[in-house]
Formats: C-alpha cells, sequence, structure tokens
C-alpha cells in the first residue's frame, strides 16, 4: 500500500480535501501531466486553437444533446411534431435546438481545420502516427453520429437522405442487401430505423467517441505536440529537465486559448441568432416539412460536411470505372518498361493489375461509388506512410509544395459544392476529375513529397513575441 500524504501544518479546508482526494485518486498527478506540467512548443499559432475548439463543441454539442432528449419522441409519428414543440413551447428549446444543429457544422469546420493544420505541418509524422490514427477515427465516428443525428428530425431530407445513404449499402457484394436490412431494421426506413439510429446516437456512438478523444489525447501527451517548424523540442532540454523551447500549457495556453474561444462564440452566436439555417446549408429548408414516403424531393444531397464524399460517390460511373481500369493498365505497363526490380517483381505487377481490373469489371460502378467514398475516409490513416519528405512542416518544404496544398484544399472545397448541387453532365465530369485529382494527392505522395529542394530546418523553435 502507498504512503498516505499528509496535508501541511495549517492547512485550508481546500487544501485539506485535496490530500485526501490524492490519497486515493491522483487528481494532482493527472492535472500536472496533461495540463500544469505538461510542456506544449512556445511557438504555437492561430492554427493551434482548433484542437481546443473540438473540445468545446464536443461538450456543447453533448450538453444541449441531453437537454432535447428531454423532450424528444424517438417515434416515426410523434418525432417531427416533437421537434416543433421543443421549437415553439419548450422555453428556450429553440436556443437549444439551433445550438446544436448549428455545433453540428461548426464541430467539422474546426475538425476540418484541425486537421488541415496537421497535413500542412506534418503532425502525422513520427513519432505522431498514433495521434494521427486516433484522429482519423475520431473523424469516423463523427461522421457516423452526425449522419445519425440527421434522420432524428424526420424531416423530408432526413427520411430521403438516410433513405439513399442506406440502400448504397445493399450494393456491397455478397452481403449488401442483409446488411441494409440490419442498419434500417426493416425493409423501408421507418420507426424501427429511427429507433436503431437514436439510440446509437444517444448513446453507443458518443461513447465511442469519448474514448477515442481520451486516446487521442493520451497519445498525443505521451509524444508531445508538434509545432509549425516540426522541431521536436524534447530533443533539448535545461538542466532540470525541462524543454527549452517549451513552456507549461497552463498557464500559457489555456488563457491563450481562451482568444480562440472568444472569436468562435462570436461568430457561432451570431449565426445561431441571425442565419440559423445558414441559407440552407445547415438546415435544409426541405427539412422543416414531415418526412412523407409518398413524395420524394426534386433533388436529395447529404449536408454539406459530407457532400465532397457524396460528390466523389456521384462521379463513380461506368466510364470513370473504365478510365481507373485503363490507368491500372498503363501503369503496370510503364513499370514493366521502365520500373525497378527483377522480372518476377514486374510479373507480379502485371498479375496484380489484371485482378484489379477484374474486379473492376466484375462489380457494378455503384458498388465502386461505395468503396470510393469509404476510401477517401480510410486513406487519410495512411499519410504518416505515404509522406516520404525529409521534412516535416510545410514551412521547410519548395513553394511549389504549397500549390500542391492549395490545389487540394480547392478541389476539395469544389467537390463538396458540386455535392450540394443537382446532378449534371459537367458537374459529373468535374466530379470525376476532382476525385482523380484527391487520390493523386495521397496515392502519389510518396514521389512528389520528396522531390524539390528543401530548407534547413532551425535545430530550435522560431518563435517571435507577439
Amino acid at each position: 500500500m502507498a504512503e498516505m500524504k499528509q496535508a501541511p501544518a495549517g492547512a485550508g479546508a481546500g487544501e485539506k480535501l485535496l490530500t485526501w482526494v490524492d490519497n486515493r485518486f491522483p487528481a494532482t498527478k493527472l492535472w500536472n501531466e496533461h495540463v500544469g506540467e505538461y510542456y506544449a512548443p512556445k511557438n504555437f499559432n492561430f492554427w493551434y486553437f482548433f484542437g481546443s475548439l473540438a473540445l468545446l463543441v464536443l461538450v456543447i454539442q453533448i450538453v444541449t444533446g441531453i437537454f432535447l432528449v428531454m423532450n424528444y419522441k424517438p417515434d416515426a409519428e410523434l418525432a417531427f411534431a416533437s421537434v416543433e414543440y421543443i421549437m415553439r413551447d419548450v422555453p428556450w428549446g429553440w436556443l437549444i435546438r439551433y445550438m446544436h444543429s448549428t455545433g453540428a457544422s461548426a464541430f467539422f469546420v474546426v475538425v476540418y481545420l484541425h486537421m488541415y493544420r496537421g497535413l500542412i505541418y506534418g503532425s502525422y509524422r513520427t513519432p505522431r502516427e498514433l495521434v494521427w490514427i486516433f484522429g482519423c477515427l475520431i473523424f469516423l465516428a463523427l461522421m457516423a453520429e452526425a449522419f445519425m443525428g440527421y434522420l432524428l428530425p424526420w424531416g423530408q431530407m432526413s427520411y430521403w437522405g438516410a433513405q439513399v445513404i442506406i440502400n448504397l449499402f445493399a450494393a456491397i457484394p455478397f452481403v449488401g442487401p442483409d446488411l441494409a436490412i440490419l442498419i434500417r431494421g426493416d425493409y423501408v426506413v421507418g420507426d424501427a430505423t429511427l429507433n436503431r439510429f437514436f439510440s446509437l446516437h444517444v448513446i453507443a456512438v458518443p461513447l465511442v467517441l469519448l474514448g477515442l478523444v481520451v486516446a487521442h489525447i493520451i497519445a498525443l501527451h505521451e509524444v508531445g505536440s508538434n509545432n509549425p517548424d516540426g522541431v521536436e523540442i524534447k530533443a533539448k532540454k535545461d538542466a532540470n529537465g525541462k524543454p527549452l523551447d517549451g513552456i507549461p500549457f497552463h498557464p500559457y495556453y489555456s488563457v491563450h486559448d481562451l482568444l480562440g474561444v472568444g472569436g468562435f462564440l462570436f461568430v457561432f452566436t451570431a449565426v445561431i441568432f441571425f442565419m440559423p439555417e445558414f441559407g440552407g446549408y445547415f438546415l435544409e429548408y426541405n427539412n422543416f416539412i414531415p418526412a412523407d414516403p409518398f413524395k420524394t424531393p426534386p433533388h436529395i444531397a447529404p449536408v454539406w460536411y459530407f457532400t465532397p464524399f457524396y460528390s466523389m460517390l456521384r462521379a463513380t460511373t461506368d466510364w470513370m470505372v473504365n478510365v481507373l481500369a485503363v490507368i491500372i493498365a498503363l501503369g503496370a505497363v510503364l513499370n514493366l518498361i521502365k520500373g525497378k526490380g527483377d522480372g518476377k517483381t514486374k510479373v507480379a505487377g502485371l498479375v496484380i493489375a489484371a485482378v484489379v481490373i477484374g474486379l473492376l469489371k466484375t462489380f457494378e460502378a455503384k458498388f465502386w461509388g461505395v468503396a470510393v467514398m469509404g476510401g477517401a475516409v480510410v486513406i487519410l490513416a495512411g499519410l504518416p506512410w505515404f509522406d516520404k519528405s525529409p521534412v516535416k512542416s510545410i514551412r521547410y518544404r519548395p513553394n511549389w509544395h504549397k500549390l500542391v496544398y492549395l490545389v487540394f484544399v480547392i478541389n476539395f472545397i469544389i467537390l463538396g459544392y458540386l455535392g450540394v448541387q443537382p446532378p449534371s453532365p459537367v458537374g459529373e465530369k468535374v466530379s470525376q476529375i476532382g476525385t482523380l485529382i484527391y487520390f493523386g494527392f495521397f496515392v502519389l505522395m510518396p514521389w512528389w513529397s520528396q522531390l524539390g529542394t528543401f530548407k534547413q530546418v532551425p535545430e530550435r523553435v522560431t518563435f517571435k513575441p507577439h
């Protein structure tokens, strides 16, 4: 049994209580390890606000969700009316509902910016691979949580959006139809689906999400935070073993993050009070109409944060599959003619290419659309192994690398915009090109990330007080 600590003589009631708790639970130890004595690089900039903001939005979503559940009815006959009751009759119910709906979009805005920061500063590189993988799993769980929550208002877009997305699972060979029925709980989206999604949205997925967030933070604090220079601050320590370029997270960054919180809450409240629907992007106008299984909306599209991936799904037509087959065949032939390696390796490449092309032609384009949409999210987890650059941060990479990242971001935004729009021949072709650019960014990264003249990375972080 560990020796019990004693409060110092003359200690106040608060200090005595803390000593009593510390003897039974490592409250002070946890605080010191993860906040008080956790040393973070002193050169954090604007991009480092979004990690703490993601945590703030998670708390907002949990708290507002609890209050919404108090008056919501997970019943196909009553769900829409219960949301209207919350909006019209529950005191401050409209505010809670708008905080929750705006918070869903704000969550994705913050998470996308947080992921972009990791992308440009190489925060996925050694030794932070697991931090990045936990982050990708959080993103997946967040998408599942948002999709299930989107069904609950039981409006027209909720109903038909869920109908379209769940039917996509039926395209999976062999198990698809049974899987779709399992998800719906019935042959069509109905009361069973609503109850399933409600229980998963309120209980199961949030528990997984919270566990992943804790794992993400623990993994981060085990290896230490990255910084805009990509310099490991643990490499240079003083006589007491403290990083020379680090400062305690509290009070420096706990106060510093208040600036980000203030700016975020200013924008967040402005949206809630003046434009909660945000032009139909945060809350679609069709979703203020009760779900009608007999009346299909003229254009069905998911919420804006899913639309880049939805564009890739719609872009995967028979023509696109044929293009992919040709690209794979050309790659195999070029590898045979000019590739490195012995004859066996080249022949193996040809065989693999033939098998992949055979699979492409065996299954219908709808299945490959689902595979592309899922692969667009899963491929993010491979970044630590795709990036072969000798430096982490974009600050010390060739200038044309910044152009590559800019093209990637613009392409992602264009895919998102096209996903909101009704299908069109021009939009389809642009989406197909955008899909190839998106995957090309990752697949070709082992090649292009090594090209160019790289700048010298400093031994210590660069920091200018502001």
